[in-house]
């Protein structure tokens, strides 16, 4: 079980962040002081559950995002739909020539960006250091300073893009992150859920977003 610190000291503005995921997965908005009482992450589980007011189904939102991805390369690239498994090797599917356009057609007939592209790791940290090389800047010439933090953040914004780099592998990688982010519309009917499922959703979230150990995460860990 994880201590109630670990989790009280992480960034609000990762918490933050989280929760727009958590929103945009589910399809909810949170009021202002709507969490004020959440105080433990499984609490937060049956809010979540509670707020969403849709049919509660016990399929599985994995399978049919699996189903939806095939089905969506399948008649994106004209590719025998029989052919494609979880383990079908993704760059196979969006080879590096044309990956940007391809990755954007197969997100046009799915209906939801997928976020699967990065740039070149030494890009990423090129813009970083040039980031705190400006902040640093900032306490000797701040018109230099504030010049190159712009520069710097417009830089790696582009530079993402325009990414062209997968970290995924496998189509089934690919599922897996259409279930955790755009848990709703990965389902076969958007109009209903498996109530089931969204501790399991959730405790994904929590994991990739904030780097907590799946098998550590339990409903006890305090949320705030």
């Amino acid at each position: 079980m994880i201590a109630d610190y670990e989790l009280k000291n992480i960034d609000s503005e990762d918490l933050e962040e989280l929760l727009k995921k958590v929103e945009a997965s589910f399809d909810i908005k949170f009021g202002a002081a709507e969490l004020a009482n959440i105080s433990t992450f499984g609490q937060l589980c049956n809010h979540i559950s509670n707020k969403i007011h849709l049919v509660d189904c016990d399929d599985c939102t994995s399978q049919q995002a699996f189903y939806k991805l095939r089905d969506s390369i399948s008649s994106s690239f004209h590719i025998d739909k029989r052919s494609i498994s979880i383990d079908t090797s993704l760059a196979t599917i969006l080879p590096r020539q044309g990956r940007r356009l391809l990755t954007k057609q197969l997100e046009n007939h799915l209906g939801f960006r997928l976020n699967i592209l990065r740039p070149q790791h030494w890009i990423i940290i090129t813009f970083v250091i040039f980031f705190l090389s400006s902040l640093l800047a900032l306490s000797f010439n701040w018109q230099i300073g504030l010049l190159g933090v712009v520069l710097s953040i417009s830089g790696l914004r582009l530079a993402f893009k325009m990414g062209n780099e997968l970290d995924l592998k496998t189509v089934g990688q690919v599922a897996e992150k259409m279930t955790r982010e755009n848990y709703l519309r990965s389902r076969r009917n958007p109009k209903s859920f498996n109530k089931n499922e969204i501790e399991n959703v959730m405790t994904d979230l929590f994991r990739s977003n904030l780097y907590i150990d799946m098998n550590d995460l339990t409903k006890d860990p305090k949320y705030v």
